[in-house]
């Protein structure tokens, strides 16, 4: 699924690649970006954490780069920049991909997710996120956010609109990694991979080992017996059983009572009615016991 994604086939939605102070994203974000100019693709880069001079290293084709740099001025103190964390909305972002002549969607790369979410809050950006994912002016949207800076609420909200999350962590041996990617497609299902790979100097990907979070181990779980530590029995024995059949409940009926209330006689019954001395009734003056 990763060299899907590196190479477009799997183009739309939202690709967020989750980080650590463990193991930087960026370096997998910029893999994800030079692949994108290679296909002749126009990115936008919402730059606010590093310099543009460190994002462009490494590229070797930058005429389809559109960076808007917010590094200098994020919270926009100077006003030295026309980009600041109060312009991640819908109508802005809008604006700026509208101002190059390109004739397909392009694709918004946000480095990083992670300032913005410091000065704005979790609800407007996870509206503007869907609303440009729905929008016709992105193709993909592309974002790298740091983990552990925010709370698990917060990283749970975002995680939740990316269509694919990236999840990188170090490797096992001089600069590899390993990154977890969880893809939910447009049916609702869930597929996972896990990817040990190596980012090369060229911002090219050498994926060395790739495992499947396969159906054994959701087989093995769904096969615990959940009755195992119990401190009752929830099974019944053959005898148990036996007895639990036999058993008549109080609305059942037997053979013997189903017969009797079933049984009809060769004779009829007959109603014989005795009147009393308080039955007078007259029927030419119905009102007579009323005494009026």
């Amino acid at each position: 699924m990763l060299l899907e994604l590196l190479h477009g086939s799997d183009s739309g939605g939202f690709v967020l690649i989750r980080d650590s102070v463990h193991y930087s994203g960026r370096h997998l974000l910029k893999s994800f970006i030079n692949a994108a100019l290679h296909r002749e693709e126009h990115v936008h880069v919402l730059l606010f954490e590093v310099g543009e001079q460190e994002l462009i290293y490494g590229f070797k084709e930058i005429q389809r780069l559109h960076i808007h740099n917010a590094y200098e001025d994020p919270l926009g103190w100077t006003s030295t920049t026309d980009l600041t964390t109060q312009h991640f909305c819908l109508n802005y972002l809008t604006k700026i991909l509208n101002e190059t002549s390109q004739q397909k969607a392009s694709i918004l790369v946000i480095d990083s997710l992670s300032w913005i979410l410091r000065h704005v809050s979790t609800t407007t950006i996870c509206s503007t996120l869907h609303q440009l994912k729905k929008g016709g002016a992105v193709k993909t949207i592309m974002g790298l956010l740091h983990a552990d800076m925010h709370q698990k609420g917060t990283v749970g909200s975002v995680c939740h609109l990316a269509t694919s999350l990236i999840t990188v962590a170090p490797g096992k041996a001089g600069d590899n990694c390993t990154a977890m990617i969880t893809k939910r497609t447009k049916s609702g299902k869930v597929l996972q991979e896990e990817h040990a790979l190596k980012i090369n100097e060229d911002l090219t990907i050498t994926v060395l080992k790739k495992s499947s979070n396969a159906e054994p181990a959701v087989h093995e779980e769904l096969q615990t017996d959940p009755t195992a530590n119990l401190t009752f029995n929830l099974r019944l024995s053959d005898k148990e059983r036996e007895a639990k059949e036999k058993l008549l409940l109080p609305f059942m009926f037997s053979n013997d009572k189903k017969n009797a209330f079933l049984h009809t006689g060769t004779g009829s019954g007959q109603i014989l009615y005795e009147p009393d001395a308080n039955d007078d009734y007259d029927q030419e003056d119905p009102d007579d016991d009323l005494d009026v």
